[in-house]
């Protein structure tokens, strides 16, 4: 039903992906940010389109109907029974995690996370005066995991009061198993660390794998967890800047509201109260055709390293449209890696080293894009590779 092979042009557009100061270079192909290059489906452009033509944009809530699609979208694709209540509406995910850190810690505390991940969880630490702790995944024969015996010593040599997880895990692409889910929320149950689960790419999870929402794996979890849904990553909504935080425990939910009442986060988007309700109510079809889409675009980058550039070892993912690639045998380091892809290359990626611990001499891919320009992108990286 839907066209995701069409080409759009996006520059000249206000778009951070494709506007930057580095698309000055018009050999440059654009696959850092995780921002999709496909047009969200036509049910979200019509609830858009229907609201500027009415022409009054007044402060929103979410109502009702609005609520019950976040339920309804959690249900039947992650049989994930969630209350309205629950519920908490903020601009975006980074922004509910430093409200969570302001809310539920206090100044120098420390606050641990699992590296290499998303590099905003960093920023949403230090800029609010508390303290990284890191436990660092470990890679083994392609894939990734936790160290559980250190996870738990460093909770407790630390005096550990909060985890952020990343589940699927930005950027290696792990999508984490429910016994992993089970271990990791028993020690922090134990030492009464609170747990804030990112995730907001639940939906892009691929065969072999199922999403295991953090509630879902123990009825305790609630009382020490809140978990940040969004439908921006899934629909390429993010610019109207629309999440859903989801928080069982009345105490925590109180101390968040609160903290996010203070902070002077209010009103949502009209807009994306009105997108997002079209699309947990619309986009089924729309999303199971993306995946499909999506896992052609691995499938085809995986089997290209594999025949045309053997050295290059792209760690598999089991979710996300960004995929995590070892660079490690060129040889260079992150400095050298970063100028070889953006000057010989023309690749404007991800670096890994932004990442933290064990991200240097990685590269992130954004394969959620047509596939002419996957095939583009590649063919530049091995020429770059076979010219040096």
């Amino acid at each position: 039903m839907y066209n995701f092979d069409q080409v759009i042009n996006r520059k000249n557009t206000n778009s951070v992906k494709y506007d930057g100061d580095k698309m000055q270079d018009p050999q440059m192909i654009p696959m850092w940010v995780a921002d999709m290059d496909f047009e969200t489906l036509p049910e979200v452009k019509e609830a858009l389109v229907k609201r500027a033509e009415h022409g009054i944009f007044g402060y929103a809530n979410p109502t009702d109907s609005y609520l019950e699609s976040v339920v309804q979208w959690m249900h039947t694709r992650h049989d994930f029974d969630i209350e309205k209540e629950w519920i908490v509406p903020t601009p975006g995910i980074v922004t509910a995690l430093k409200l969570a850190v302001r809310a539920l810690t206090k100044e120098n505390d420390h606050i641990m996370i699992m590296k290499p991940v998303y590099y905003p969880f960093d920023a949403s630490i230090n800029t609010n005066q508390r303290q990284i702790v890191e436990c660092p995944l470990i890679l083994e024969d392609g894939e990734y995991h936790c160290d559980f015996e250190l996870f738990e010593k460093t909770i407790v040599e630390n005096d550990v009061k909060m985890f952020i997880l990343c589940n699927p895990h930005n950027p290696i692409g792990k999508v984490w198993s429910k016994d992993d889910l089970k271990q990791i929320g028993n020690i922090c149950k134990k030492h009464h660390v609170y747990v804030v689960s990112d995730e907001i790419h639940m939906d892009f999870v691929y065969q072999g794998h199922t999403h295991t929402p953090f509630y879902n794996v123990d009825e305790s979890f609630k009382e020490f967890t809140l978990i940040c849904t969004a439908p921006s990553k899934t629909f390429n909504l993010a610019a109207l800047q629309t999440s859903n935080i989801i928080i069982a425990d009345e105490k925590m939910r109180e101390a968040f509201i609160k903290e996010k009442d203070a902070s002077g986060v209010n009103n949502p988007n009209i807009f994306g109260l009105d997108a997002c309700e079209a699309a947990y109510t619309f986009g089924a079809k729309w999303v199971d055709e993306l995946i499909e889409y999506l896992s052609g675009n691995i499938d085809y980058m995986i089997q290209f390293f594999e025949e045309r550039l053997p050295e290059i070892k792209v760690i598999k993912p089991g979710g996300l449209y960004l995929v995590w690639v070892d660079m490690r045998a060129l040889n260079m380091n992150h400095e050298e890696l970063e100028d070889f892809m953006l000057n010989q290359a023309h690749l404007w990626l991800d670096e890994g080293y932004i990442f933290g611990t064990g991200g240097a001499g990685f590269e992130r891919f954004n394969v959620a894009c047509p596939r002419s320009i996957l095939k583009q992108a590649l063919v530049q990286l091995e020429k770059a590779i076979k010219e040096r």
